[in-house]
């Protein structure tokens, strides 16, 4: 394998950050191997005092923190190392939708829903402001590879090219129909991707202002793209479930990727291994791939529920060991890899298994009727409810005019549900009856 300026800096980084090396620069488009690549511990949840949802996250260079911006506009710093808090600060007037550093990481752009675009140091002191995109949401950012230009994309159906040195807009990119949803830069190439709500991912020629050519593959808005860093395919999501990989080379869908039941809304390569990469869904569920000629097009390891609502935005650690996932549900979680002799979410072969045995990977639904103790399910502000769901690995909703709980999960997970269920029910109902016996012996005293 050839070594690249990347991968020398990598080595150096990993050497700096004290972790094991390795053999990064031949790992790189290498066989994967799942313990390292899948990262299915769930090594902590952080959430900040007084929370809002966890819209956009990122590395500081060199991964020794990590920060988020959340629903309120504020960014908030986290140590990467044990995870404590560290800083909570008010960064936009608007929701937070997007943040990207600079290939340099001399400097971080952050936007807003707005259509505010801020430029900060890394010490995160603000540099710049810029109002743009006629003051709709901008959803994404992305530098050019030498980081002279960026590019954004937003809800007024436009992909705007910016000069970073004089801060002003240099081009604006029309033919979506639709709100711009997702833009990336090609990493080494004069090249932009965009994906929208007219379900169309188009190929930009950021010099000339035109369009290269239009992908067709998605019935449904485009959510994320994402170049590999090899430089030839292309990642696009989309809320019709699928996710789909390209070779730009012969303008070819390689294959079309099913595993989610509900829309993608967060994708992210792996930086190390190539032919990995990691995707959240609004349901909260995390998946790793492996797309490789020893990969398949089914999932290599799937979490489900790894959050309670949508992953907003994932990315890993610069090592590799660690990926970070910011979600609707107000939390920031970190995955790791398992621990020796551990087997969470891992079989013999690497693939998937759900609560210690063989996983059954298909998702149904059913019905548990909850008469006069809808409230006990649910507990005080959903706390009942809300462990459960963490517990055995499902979605649950109550029906209050009904009066049933609705459960979606594996057939394994729905028996454990029900079970623990019965038995909090019944236990709610022996307490009852003794509190009326109690009461009829002193009603009759």
């Amino acid at each position: 394998m050839m070594f690249t300026k990347q991968t020398y800096l990598l080595q150096n980084q990993i050497k700096w950050m004290g972790l094991p090396l390795g053999e990064v620069g031949s790992s790189r488009g290498g066989d994967p191997i799942p313990s390292v690549a899948f990262l299915t511990h769930l090594a902590h949840v952080t959430r900040a005092k007084n929370s809002s949802p966890v819209m956009c996250l990122s590395w500081t260079p060199g991964g020794r923190r990590l920060l988020t911006g959340n629903q309120e506009g504020e960014f908030t710093l986290w140590d990467g190392i044990n995870f404590s808090f560290e800083l909570i600060m008010s960064a936009h007037d608007n929701t937070f939708r997007c943040m990207a550093w600079s290939h340099n990481q001399n400097y971080l752009l952050t936007s807003d829903g707005g259509g505010n675009i801020k430029y900060w140091s890394p010490s995160i002191a603000p540099v710049q402001s810029i109002d743009s995109h006629d003051g709709q949401a901008i959803h994404a950012l992305s530098f050019s590879p030498a980081d002279t230009k960026f590019v954004s994309c937003g809800d007024d159906a436009t992909v705007r090219i910016w000069d970073w040195a004089g801060r002003r807009e240099e081009r604006v990119l029309e033919g979506h129909g639709w709100d711009v949803k997702c833009v990336q830069w090609h990493p080494r190439s004069s090249v932009i991707c965009s994906g929208s709500k007219d379900n169309l991912v188009k190929l930009w020629d950021p010099r000339q202002g035109g369009c290269l050519s239009t992908l067709y593959g998605h019935k449904n808005t485009v959510t994320k793209v994402a170049w590999n860093d090899n430089g030839n395919w292309l990642l696009t999501a989309s809320r019709d479930q699928l996710i789909k990989l390209y070779d730009i080379r012969a303008m070819k869908e390689l294959c079309s990727l099913k595993g989610h039941h509900k829309e993608v809304t967060s994708i992210a390569w792996h930086p190390i291994y190539e032919t990995v990469f990691a995707s959240g869904g609004m349901d909260g569920t995390l998946i790793y791939w492996n797309v490789g000629p020893k990969g398949s097009e089914e999932p290599a390891v799937k979490i489900p529920f790894a959050h309670d609502m949508a992953i907003w935005d994932m990315k890993w650690h610069p090592a590799g060991h660690l990926l970070a996932t910011g979600s609707n549900d107000r939390q920031t979680k970190f995955f790791a890899r398992n621990r020796p002799g551990m087997k969470q979410g891992l079989d013999d072969d690497g693939l998937e298994v759900a609560d210690g045995g063989a996983y059954d990977n298909e998702i149904i639904q059913a019905e548990m009727e909850l008469g006069n103790h809808v409230g006990i399910v649910i507990g005080r502000r959903g706390a009942t409810i809300i462990a459960m769901q963490r517990q055995t690995k499902t979605k649950m909703h109550v029906d209050q005019i009904r009066r049933v709980l609705q459960i979606e999960g594996t057939a394994r997970q729905i028996e454990t549900v029900k079970k623990r269920v019965g038995a909090l029910l019944d236990r709610v109902s022996s307490d009852n009856e003794d509190r009326g016996q109690m009461g009829g012996g002193f009603g009759g005293f």
